[in-house]
Parts: C-alpha cells; sequence; structure tokens
C-alpha cells in the first residue's frame, strides 16, 4: 500500500470518527430516522455520502439514507455522472429537476453575485422535496 493510500485511510478513518461523535453527541440522527442526503455533486458531499452510508452499517440505531441531487438546469453540468454513481452504490436516490439557473439568471444583473438568489432557491425546492418523500432530517455538504 502507498503513503498516497495509507494517508487516504487515515483520513477516511478520522472524517468518520469525528463525523460519528458529533452526530452521536448531537443527536443529528435518531432511531427510525430518513436521512435525505443533498449531493451537488462536489466532494464535500460524495464524502458526506460515504460518511453517513459507513455510520448507517456500524451505529446502534436504524436509519434510511435517501441521496437527492437538485439538477438546477445550468449548462454545462455533467447530469449523468452521479446517477451512475448512485446506481453503482445500490442506493435510493432522486434527481430533483428545477430551473433555477434561468430564474437567478433573469433577476439578478450580470456581474452581481448569484450565490445569496441561487442558495434560497435551492434550499426551498429541496425542503419541499424533502417532506414530499417523508424526510425526517436532511444532511447538506
Amino acid at each position: 500500500m502507498g503513503t498516497l493510500s495509507v494517508n487516504q485511510n487515515k483520513l477516511q478513518k478520522r472524517l468518520r470518527r469525528l463525523a460519528g461523535e458529533a452526530v452521536a453527541d448531537f443527536n443529528m440522527i435518531e432511531e427510525g430516522d430518513k436521512v435525505m442526503v443533498c449531493l451537488s455533486g462536489g466532494k464535500d458531499s460524495y464524502t458526506m455520502l460515504d460518511v453517513l452510508m459507513h455510520l448507517q452499517k456500524v451505529a446502534p440505531i436504524k436509519f434510511d439514507i435517501v441521496a437527492v441531487n437538485m439538477d438546477q438546469k445550468q449548462p454545462g453540468f455533467p447530469e449523468h455522472v452521479l446517477p451512475a454513481y448512485l446506481k453503482e452504490l445500490g442506493i435510493e436516490y432522486h434527481i430533483v429537476e428545477k430551473d433555477t439557473y434561468s430564474v437567478v439568471k433573469e433577476l439578478i444583473p450580470e456581474g452581481k453575485t448569484t450565490c445569496s438568489l441561487c442558495s434560497r432557491l435551492r434550499r426551498g425546492t429541496l425542503y419541499t422535496f424533502a417532506d414530499e418523500i417523508g424526510a425526517t432530517k436532511m444532511a447538506l455538504g
């Protein structure tokens, strides 16, 4: 095993341990919860899903995980990548399609920051979807 693999394994163990401690210390996940894991496609959300899937296997409580990605219709977003990855993992997942990109482009002047409006639109859509699927917790990474 190379140095990189050893370091990756140490980091993975540390992330899993610290996340598990935080979940336990703050009762973030409880028996019977349905956790909606929101995936952007970035490394933070992939890591969060990995950590929660591991925790699901080793935790003394039972909870469900549902992965959700919001397709905001942003040009150039590789929409096939996440579904293929999630199918490979064998996890329940949903792709929520909502064209927030056009709304943001229409309302925010060119050159101005779009993050605030985009974030609000995205979260509103995700909260609504969480209710629709009966999620009791939401994990954003």
